[in-house]
């Protein structure tokens, strides 16, 4: 698509202040900081972050910091995060051929790990490591969505389903499949509706939390 904004379909009844929720656009490096405050507080209740993160009073700036660090490593300089227009939340992509970072970016992302996950950094490696044997095996090309969140106060409102919309679009034209891993059965089953298919259900310990292995094939 030859622009960074996206209109919504269907959007024409509501109020301005709800169309602009709903107005996505490609995340610049200013919307960083506010970014990183969302995501965090769309994924303080996650599961699969409440076992990774397991201290309740810490966790939510724990969170803030591990965002903060993968958007300027990883996800911003990929360029296809996307927000909304008063950056309520983001759809975090990554490219074909781009998702597993260069040794380099590789070394300066666990260089910042320890202060994030503090004597839990052992278990959040173990299960990075189980997640990429799984994303290995993907070895068509895709987009990757590692996260997609909208903060507390604006969910339920539409707005998870217009940031995936730029994406999806664009693989639908360019025929590139997209996979994604769902950590609750209501973002499964969002994602279902937007023609992802859960490929695998993984679960991360004994009674633990699970994660859905998802791949959406191109439409069209």
């Amino acid at each position: 698509m030859a622009t960074d904004r996206y209109a919504t379909a269907g959007m024409g009844g509501l109020p301005a202040r709800h169309a602009e929720a709903h107005r996505v656009r490609k995340a610049a490096p200013a919307d960083l900081a506010p970014l990183a405050k969302a995501m965090a507080a769309a994924f303080y209740d996650d599961p699969v972050a409440s076992w990774l993160l397991r201290d309740d009073a810490r966790r939510l700036r724990r969170l803030e910091r591990g965002f903060t660090l993968f958007l300027r490593r990883l996800y911003l300089p990929a360029g296809e995060c996307h927000t909304t227009e008063h950056v309520a939340g983001g759809a975090l992509w990554l490219p074909p051929g781009r998702w597993q970072a260069g040794p380099v970016t590789q070394l300066r992302v666990l260089a910042g790990l320890p202060r994030i996950c503090g004597s839990e950094l052992p278990r959040f490696l173990r299960y990075s490591r189980l997640m990429e044997s799984k994303h290995r095996a993907r070895s068509e090309d895709h987009y990757y969505l590692p996260y997609m969140g909208v903060e507390p106060g604006c969910q339920g409102r539409g707005i998870g389903s217009a940031l995936l919309r730029p994406v999806l679009e664009r693989c639908d034209s360019e025929g590139v499949p997209a996979y994604l891993e769902a950590s609750t059965p209501r973002n499964r089953d969002l994602y279902e509706r937007h023609g992802f298919e859960v490929l695998e259900e993984v679960e991360l310990a004994a009674g633990g939390p699970v994660h859905w292995l998802m791949w959406r094939k191109p439409e069209g």
